[in-house]
């Protein structure tokens, strides 16, 4: 028989704090074409004049405020999945970031020392995006081509309505749920909208067809906004929620262009003016604790909260060690 492995992917994290690891991890996530999918010349003009001077040391500050004693969240809760994962299977199961450490050629060099034949890829993005799901299986294919040509690949596909995933989120959501919420958000990480319109193989779909999301079309297989949707969807009535206790917002904009709306940071500011004062926010998008979820949801987005008049806040982690997720 074959040997086989399993290679777990994801985003990445700076090495450190420094404002110095920090801009250089920026630079590797803008500078590739699937995140600013601009002309090489004008990706390198926003990213080396328009961002990197300034936002490295913002970034810094942020990292700075959910850093801990073993490194980035991220990082270590992705190593502690790659070790309980590598517990309840016989092969090896590997780790690779699409930036940063641990890297992708990396995992890929280990995998060669070991002679493995067959390659089973799970890309920790429940949804379809070029910046984040098509970028990670990019990195993959290519450092295979170039270290290890002939390792025979299988890649998990999104798997945003899956059952299992569904049954892990509302789980390790309800004991939130039990202890009672006016108003449940589901922020998840946004998109500019010419990323959608760009990834609609039709071109006559996304952001045509009125209610397109909803709209019976192959465009979904690669749609995120459709893919988020669908989650809310079956987690809403798994955990039979109804529909006037939650809404769906979308986070972490970057630049002047419409991103994918409602916004998440303008809703923390609307939601109190409604008589929310009791909120939920949870971030199906991401399968493990990061910047994103630590940082921007639950420091700055509950002080914008409670500053516009809400009094309870609390960000559902997210599946990070879960068994059902481990499962």
């Amino acid at each position: 028989m074959s040997k086989k492995a399993v290679l777990l992917v994801n985003l990445g994290s700076p090495d450190s704090t420094k404002v110095s690891d920090v801009r250089r991890y920026l630079k590797q996530f803008l500078m590739d074409p699937r995140v600013i999918d601009s002309s090489p010349l004008a990706r390198w003009l926003v990213v080396n004049l328009c961002i990197l001077p300034s936002r490295p040391k913002e970034t810094s500050k942020a990292y700075s405020r959910i850093w801990t004693k073993d490194g980035s969240p991220l990082i270590t809760c992705s190593r502690n999945l790659q070790k309980a994962v590598a517990e309840a299977v016989d092969f090896p199961v590997e780790l690779g970031m699409s930036y940063g450490n641990p890297s992708i050629p990396g995992a890929i060099e280990r995998l060669r020392a070991e002679d493995i034949e067959e390659l089973f890829i799970i890309p920790l993005y429940p949804h379809y995006a070029m910046s984040s799901y098509e970028t990670a299986v990019v990195a993959v294919m290519e450092a295979i081509r170039k270290i290890a040509p002939n390792i025979k690949t299988t890649t998990l596909q999104p798997f945003y309505k899956e059952p299992e995933y569904i049954e892990a989120l509302v789980e390790n959501s309800q004991p939130y749920l039990d202890e009672g919420f006016d108003h449940l958000l589901f922020s998840f990480h946004g998109l500019p909208e010419r990323h959608l319109v760009k990834g609609d193989p039709s071109h006559a779909h996304c952001m045509t067809v009125p209610d397109c999301c909803n709209t019976c079309s192959p465009t979904h297989a690669s749609c995120y906004r459709h893919q988020c949707l669908e989650t809310v969807k079956y987690f809403v009535e798994k955990a039979k929620i109804p529909e006037s206790k939650y809404s769906v917002s979308f986070q972490s904009r970057l630049g002047r262009e419409p991103w994918l709306k409602p916004y998440t940071d303008y809703r923390f500011k609307e939601l109190p003016k409604t008589g929310i004062k009791k909120l939920l926010v949870i971030s199906p998008a991401f399968v493990s604790d990061c910047l994103e979820t630590l940082e921007e949801l639950a420091m700055a987005g509950k002080e914008t909260f409670i500053e516009a008049g809400g009094e309870t806040f609390h960000q559902i982690p997210c599946l990070n060690m879960h068994p059902k997720w481990i499962q």
